[in-house]
């Protein structure tokens, strides 16, 4: 790979298009050599509708195999399906699942994440940003809430075992988040940069089980939470720390797989340090993959500060290498899938989401 080509690997970037690739998407893809893209709801269905319209899953497919056409390496190509209130597919005929929160067993958690696996990869997606390993232990967090499977450590980490099994299962790519924990915040990290002060004891009883947990089931991808952690960084989020992403992460819970950073354009961090300036200190502290979701401008400002940055070996090359691995390693697991409607609509499809509707709050 040329150096360009590097720099291009560690990016993921969102476009507009609508069932339909637009010159944003052929940019980040062509000119930026972005490693993977984001799929959005603005992608699958005019979100100005109410109500929001049925997928046509067909057209998606055609949307995301042009997309990895365009694509010198092939692209991770992910999204938010969660289930509940965060799920981009959250039509038909996709499964519509219940939130997190609302999971009885861990057979239901793992069949939802079986069933959202297969039904990503028949559209082309092949990495899903979930599960939620954050444990919702304040009732006043405006993010987390029913995204979390629960408020202990008891309740979060056999789901997030079970989940992380069932991704695999469906040869789906999954990520954890938000590391090293988002549940006990009264700030959303989309407005403000939120502050957690417990002590790195009270963390390891609480807040990093569950990762250690899916890390102990052979999860291959962790995201960071934009959040400061003042026992381990009083200056910088988790996102861009060194202790946290290294330290921490890397080298006390020995995570190897693929780090993703949230999306550098949330305010927590792109107020005050700028979308780019972020995202070539998350890859410095140890991030392995910048998330961009929205803008044109951010995202080829994010590419060419990080190129500037490996040039005047700012950015090492020894980080940039093992960075550009872990990317290439993770595609190297995945696989391609068939379009296949049965897998949407069919029998095992009808079986499961009479399942999880079992688990819907009555």
């Amino acid at each position: 790979m040329t150096l360009e080509e590097k720099i291009g690997q560690l990016c993921c970037f969102g476009w507009h298009g609508c069932t339909a690739l637009d010159e944003q998407a052929r940019v980040c893809v062509r000119e930026l050599h972005a490693g993977g893209m984001i799929v959005m709801g603005r992608n699958l269905h005019d979100t100005r509708q109410k109500p929001t319209p049925d997928i046509d899953a067909v057209a998606v497919r055609e949307m995301l195999d042009a997309l990895q056409g365009l694509a010198k390496t092939p692209l991770l190509i992910g999204t938010d399906q969660e289930g509940g209130r965060v799920a981009r597919f959250g039509t038909a005929p996709f499964s519509r699942q219940p939130a997190a929160a609302d999971f009885k067993s861990t057979e239901a958690a793992y069949a939802a994440a079986y069933q959202t696996g297969l039904e990503l990869r028949t559209v082309g997606v092949n990495a899903n940003f979930a599960p939620v390993a954050d444990i919702n232990s304040n009732p006043a967090n405006p993010v987390i809430g029913d995204r979390s499977f629960g408020a202990t450590v008891d309740e979060v980490v056999p789901m997030v075992e079970a989940q992380v099994r069932g991704y695999a299962a469906a040869g789906m790519l999954a990520c954890l988040k938000h590391f090293p924990g988002h549940g006990d915040t009264a700030t959303d990290s989309h407005f403000a940069l939120p502050t957690l002060p417990h002590s790195l004891e009270v963390m390891q009883q609480r807040e990093l089980v569950p990762f250690q947990a899916g890390i102990a089931a052979g999860v291959p991808a962790v995201m960071t939470a934009h959040i400061l952690f003042p026992a381990l960084d009083a200056e910088l989020p988790a996102t861009m720390s060194p202790t946290i992403l290294t330290g921490l992460l890397r080298e006390q819970l020995g995570f190897n797989g693929l780090i993703v950073t949230d999306c550098l354009e949330m305010k927590a961090v792109a107020e005050r340090w700028g979308t780019a300036q972020a995202a070539l200190a998350a890859v410095k502290a140890g991030a392995d993959m910048v998330l961009v979701c929205h803008t044109l401008e951010r995202q080829r400002e994010t590419y060419e500060v990080l190129l500037a940055a490996a040039r005047s070996g700012e950015l090492p090359a020894t980080r940039l290498d093992e960075a550009v691995a872990h990317v290439l390693a993770a595609k190297a697991t995945l696989s391609s899938l068939p379009y296949d409607p049965t897998l949407l609509q069919g029998v095992q499809h009808q079986a499961i989401v009479t399942t999880l509707g079992a688990e819907a709050p009555v």
